[in-house]
């Protein structure tokens, strides 16, 4: 007999997806963006690892961070 798991996980953000892409996706991350000072206007169209590094966040921290408000999780 399978069990299935039916834990709930949190989205998986592609550190390649656009800081827009991610918004359009869940637009709960738009916190996050601001608590990292990611530029999320201007800089919207880079993806979320060149944004990061540009805008001085570490880009691991900040997808653990959008996976997190993406769930319902907080930032």
């Amino acid at each position: 007999m399978t069990t299935t798991d039916t834990t709930p996980r949190a989205p998986r953000i592609d550190p390649a997806w656009t800081v827009n892409e991610v918004l359009r996706r869940h637009p709960a991350t738009v916190a996050v963006f601001n608590a990292f000072g990611i530029d999320a206007c201007c800089g919207g169209a880079s993806p979320l690892a060149e944004a990061a590094r540009r805008d001085g966040a570490d880009p691991d921290a900040l997808v653990a961070a959008l996976e997190a408000a993406a769930s319902g999780a907080g930032a």
